[in-house]
């Protein structure tokens, strides 16, 4: 383990480490002994015997771009940052304002960056280790401000996330180290060392339970270590890695030793540790060491009880400030899940994250296409569509496994990394969970991420980061937004299915909050869905059908570089008066295929987006044809489909001559072999005979 350290001490103002570690801990003494009592906070974690050393760490982050990525026992350090007192009582009682405004748990938390300078502090979660992949995309986005945009502020900035022992057994841990490591990013990894996950101990996370131990051979990474609960090496612990990843050295991995002076949360009583160990842990407890070793080296016997007096008058003060503050206004409890606008139309204004793309203006594009050249495929409309984006967004950046010399696995992005170089358009490592967590730093960053999902279903092991990332808005009361861009193929092939490359599951997102998400049948479609996706500032999840990509029927002229389609307005792709279909993606040409082989008189409504989805256009079909057949590529319980028949169901029920019906894939897996897939996904046939049934009910 290195133990090189900065010759002279840090400077660091002890009087303020004292009064913010004596003001955490009558925090934690009043909620445990007053608020959780009283039901007034439902859920709380001590921060006791973490807090000195936090404080310390976060005393030494004062650049204005740097970032600490935290978890539920954070709160000194969010203190040392720049949280106000009554916020962090408000939070956990779930009072009005604050970093959620009654939203979400008190314990997790968010801070943009304060007046004059200092850490922001990224949006939480409620899940274990997936701090850690948003702090390595800060970091990336830190590099590629300071060295690709040329941006001087950011030099020495850094990213800082914090985890308990427990954490390093998780994806988001091991991924964003492999980030950190093989790009050489400015990163400090902080383990808090407890030696316990709740009741679980530390050698069932971690061989020997001691991570720092078992990454020694790891390249690139610095680590260093030490005893959490002595001020003096531990402030010169931090200075010594601050100032290695502020000097662009590298990641460092700093693992303190620290005791957990209370039970994992409120609820807790620790009935699992031996009585001998919580008897240790007590008498290892950093704050009467840190009295010890200020008293008479920096501070008098006075002062620290003035202190003491200081923080005890204050948190006071912040109590009945908090208490006084009225519940959160459940009326606007629906608002800030997307971007919303004024009375004249212009974006809301919001403290971080994605607000102004780093200062990058672009226009909402032409609703009108305008088509040249001969018909294109909707894997080159793609291409070309990310191709002029990167070239007037210098904040974009593409990527994914494969995406770089090899051009995409479905050869989507061919090209653009000679194009636009390796900082722009790059591979990454084979961890979802990394791809989609480093884009959420980097869009709280302001960079435009287009992270790529080879398949569909290769997103399951980033659903964590998915469903957190569109919450953001939404948890932060519009503090922060993360308006990432996920490209993800699926469906049947043109030559096969199977169970893995062939999912589409769409309903997965159009049920997670703060998604919007597009499905689009054709090249020229895509075009307008995915530029309108680019320029959006809330994350879109982006299908790309496998059989559409090279499909005939899907061909189109490139309709522009203007062109841009508004979400949530679906398209009349033919007229009728005998049923409205309502579908997307690859089942627009089988349903204009079943309606001329029914000899039916449809009107095909594709929806093109199903997040936003366009009501007006089918309810308003609907009501002059009177019969809805919904098709899609999905299974039938709970896919999209049901939604869309509930609403049919419920606004026209009274205009309807016949049921709402849906042709759908069986609750099955879509089958390998040709014939089986052929007899699985909706086809002509299918879609045929069911026409006829409504017809003729």
């Amino acid at each position: 383990m290195a133990t090189s350290l900065h010759p002279s001490p840090p400077a660091i103002d002890w009087c303020r480490v004292a009064y913010l570690a004596l003001a955490s801990r009558r925090l934690d003494d009043i909620e445990e002994t007053q608020l959780v009592p009283e039901k007034r906070v439902l859920y709380q974690f001590s921060a006791r015997g973490h807090d000195v050393a936090q404080i310390i760490l976060g005393s030494l982050l004062t650049h204005p771009h740097d970032a600490v990525s935290a978890y539920y026992r954070s709160r000194p350090i969010l203190l040392t940052v720049g949280l106000s007192l009554e916020d962090a009582f408000a939070g956990p009682m779930g009072k009005s304002g604050g970093f959620s405004d009654g939203r979400d748990i008190g314990v997790v938390c968010n801070l943009p960056s304060q007046v004059g300078g200092g850490a922001t502090v990224l949006p939480m979660s409620g899940d274990v280790g997936s701090q850690y992949t948003p702090a390595a995309g800060w970091a990336q986005a830190i590099t590629y401000h300071r060295e690709v945009l040329k941006n001087a502020e950011y030099a020495g900035a850094i990213a800082t996330v914090l985890g308990g022992d427990g954490s390093v057994a998780t994806n988001g841990f091991w991924s964003s180290l492999t980030m950190a490591t093989t790009m050489r990013l400015p990163m400090l990894f902080y383990i808090e060392d407890n030696g316990y996950g709740i009741s679980v101990p530390g050698s069932a996370q971690t061989p020997g339970g001691n991570i720092a131990e078992n990454l020694k051979g790891f390249h690139s990474l610095q680590i260093l270590g030490g005893d959490g609960t002595d001020p003096e090496a531990t402030a010169q612990i931090f200075a010594d890695a601050v100032g290695r990843v502020r000097s662009d050295n590298g990641p460092v991995l700093v693992r303190l030793t620290v005791p957990r002076l209370s039970g994992h949360s409120g609820q807790d009583t620790q009935a699992y540790k031996p009585p001998a160990l919580l008897e240790e842990e007590q008498a290892n407890d950093p704050l009467p060491k840190l009295q010890r070793w200020l008293v008479g080296s920096h501070l008098t016997e006075d002062e620290w009880e003035t202190l003491e007096e200081t923080a005890t008058r204050d948190v006071a003060a912040a109590l009945a400030g908090a208490l006084a503050r009225p519940e959160p206004d459940s009326r606007v409890v629906g608002r800030h899940v997307f971007l919303e606008t004024d009375a004249d139309g212009a974006p809301e204004l919001q403290m971080v994250g994605g607000a102004s793309r780093a200062g990058v203006t672009l226009d909402q594009g032409n609703p009108v296409p305008s088509p040249s050249g001969a018909r294109i495929n909707m894997l080159t409309a793609i291409r070309r569509t990310l191709e002029h984006e990167l070239e007037c967004n210098p904040n974009l950046l593409l990527f994914g496994e494969d995406v770089g010399p090899k051009g995409g696995v479905h050869a989507a992005t061919m090209g653009l990394q000679d194009t636009f170089g390796a900082a722009r358009v790059f591979d990454t490592s084979l961890s979802e969970e990394g791809i989609v967590g480093r884009s959420v730093g980097m869009a709280l960053a302001g960079l435009t991420p287009v992270a790529e999902i080879q398949f569909r279903k290769y997103a399951d092991p980033a659903t964590e980061q998915l469903n957190n990332c569109g919450t953001i808005r939404w948890r932060t009361n519009n503090r922060f937004a993360a308006p990432v861009i996920v490209r993800m193929p699926g469906g049947f092939g043109s030559k096969c299915g199977d169970p893995w490359h062939s999912v589409t599951g769409e309903v997965l997102w159009a049920h997670a909050v703060g998604w919007q998400v597009c499905f689009p049948s054709n090249a020229e479609d895509a075009v307008g869905l995915l530029r309108a996706a680019l320029r959006s500032q809330n994350p879109t999840i982006f299908f790309e059908h496998r059989a559409s990509l090279d499909g005939v029927w899907a061909r189109r002229p490139y309709p522009g570089d203007d062109y841009l389609l508004p979400l949530g307005q679906g398209r009349c792709t033919r007229e009728g008066n005998q049923v409205t279909i309502v579908t997307w993606g690859a089942m627009i040409e089988r349903c204009e295929q079943a309606a001329t082989h029914a000899a039916v008189d449809a009107e095909i409504i594709d929806l093109r987006t199903i997040v936003p989805w366009d009501r007006e256009l089918v309810l308003t079909s609907v009501q002059k044809t009177r019969r809805c057949l919904i098709v899609h590529e999905d299974t039938i319980t709970a896919g999209f489909g049901a939604e869309i028949a509930a609403v049919v169901a419920d606004k026209s029920f009274l205009h309807l001559d016949a049921p709402v019906t849906r042709v759908a894939i069986p609750d099955i897996p879509t089958p390998y072999n040709v014939q089986l897939m052929e007899a699985t996904v909706p086809n002509v046939e299918r879609i045929a005979a069911a026409l006829r049934t409504l017809v003729d009910f």
